[in-house]
């Protein structure tokens, strides 16, 4: 048998992807192995959205071919699409596919004659229809991923991912449905609805759908128990969209809703389509239809022309905010984009301080979104692994806080159970189970 091991950075679509890759190898025959053993081949899909996670994806590829210099090493993903020379130039390296051949691995190890480097990448700007592997099995996870969407139309001008990935491109609906059944019937509980641009979904399609229409169809026309929305961007949550939240059945109290900063002019300088006072307005008519809603959201840190009093304006915005939890990212230049380009770049020093104090932030309100629910019920699905420090089953609620169970029952897992919210412990809630489970 061929060894075949496989690595992912980055976003829920690359996981996505990679799960697809893994599946259909297994299912021509090759043998999938961890990463950090020895294989024949290794795959590493890339993500480029900061400096860091380029050098991360250097550092694997460098690891891979030490642990087998003889082995072929195939990079893919946005790093892939954006420098292939570069990559086609370290050690080990066979084969770089951009996005668009990423779906093609599994025919293009079969054809990996030759000595010199191959690079296979076509203009992802010209892709105008959503093509992908699908996804049955998510091997060690209780929830299940699904991408609907692919590539952005915004241009933020900091943002490498729309050079990366192309145009906006939707699954139609009848695809999303029949995979949301297959996962379902696999016996997934919960899935994650991803994409790279969600809001944008079936812009491009000629059926005129939208996000909120697939919601209502995924609702009454499956038998899934639990849907989550992943990241999204503040103005596709419509009026309209919290109103059918606030009523569904199975659509998880959490949203992930992309901020970037607490000042206006930074965020117009990053070509935002929203300022500060409309992103509160969205927040806060969130929290008041839905009660409970868990909102997390992403900032940028160290933005070219971001000062003090810029820094000071977006810490006390966050501090004024609703919201569960925070992601923080230091501003990280990426040749090609608008921002590239600005005056006033920021120093690392001030960046580390500042995303240091943001962080900060974020696990204070962290538990203090956590304080609300100690005494009531949780809806936690829970996880097919114990937690390595208590030996507790684990499991996330609908409202993603993360839940301990002092039980080390294995059967209990991909099962969704009542628990009433006892204490904190760190970051999380320790709970009791009430109901049985389902």
């Amino acid at each position: 048998m061929i060894r075949v091991a496989l690595t992912t950075l980055g976003c829920k679509v690359n996981q996505y992807e990679s799960a697809g890759i893994i599946e259909e190898l297994e299912g021509r025959g090759f043998s999938i192995v961890p990463f950090n053993s020895e294989a024949d081949i290794y795959i590493v899909n890339t993500c480029t959205v900061t400096g860091r996670t380029d050098y991360q994806s250097r550092q694997l590829i460098r690891r891979a071919n030490r642990k087998n210099p003889s082995a072929s090493i195939i990079v893919t993903g946005c790093y892939a699409q954006i420098a292939p020379q570069e990559l086609a130039a370290l050690p080990g390296v066979k084969i770089v596919v951009g996005i668009e051949g990423k779906e093609n691995i599994p025919d293009i190890i079969n054809d990996m004659a030759g000595e010199e480097p191959r690079i296979i990448l076509s203009d992802i700007g010209l892709k105008k229809n959503y093509s992908g592997l699908p996804v049955t099995q998510f091997p060690g996870h209780t929830r299940a991923f699904l991408k609907i969407q692919d590539g952005c139309n915004s241009f933020c001008s900091y943002c490498i991912i729309p050079y990366a990935r192309g145009r906006s491109r939707s699954l139609p609906e009848e695809d999303v449905m029949e995979q949301i059944r297959r996962l379902s019937s696999s016996g997934y509980r919960e899935i994650v609805l991803t994409g790279i641009h969600l809001g944008h979904y079936g812009h491009d399609l000629s059926s005129g759908t939208s996000l909120l229409e697939l919601l209502k169809k995924i609702e009454d026309h499956t038998a899934i128990e639990r849907l989550r929305i992943s990241s999204i961007e503040p103005m596709e949550v419509t009026d309209e969209m919290i109103a059918h939240i606030k009523d569904s059945k199975i659509i998880c109290r959490h949203l992930h809703i992309s901020m970037q900063s607490g000042d206006n002019k930074i965020l117009n300088s990053m070509k935002r389509n929203y300022d500060t006072d409309r992103f509160r307005s969205r927040i806060e008519k969130i929290i008041n239809v839905i009660p409970g809603m868990a909102i997390g959201t992403d900032v940028l840190v160290g933005f070219p022309g971001e000062g003090e009093e810029e820094f000071k304006n977006t810490r006390e915005f966050i501090e004024s905010m609703p919201l569960a939890y925070l992601h923080v990212f230091p501003y990280s230049k990426r040749p090609g984009t608008e921002a590239s380009n600005l005056p006033d770049h920021v120093q690392e020093s001030p960046k580390k301080e500042r995303g240091k104090i943001l962080r900060d932030i974020g696990k204070r309100k962290r538990i203090e979104y956590n304080k609300k629910f100690i005494g009531k019920e949780l809806s936690v699905l829970v996880e097919n692994t114990k937690d390595r420090e208590t030996g507790f089953m684990k499991g996330f609620s609908d409202n993603y806080i993360p839940v301990l169970i002092p039980d080390s029952n294995l059967s209990m897992a991909n099962h969704i159970l009542g628990v009433t919210a006892q204490s904190l412990m760190g970051g999380k809630i320790v709970g009791r189970k009430i109901t049985n489970s389902r």
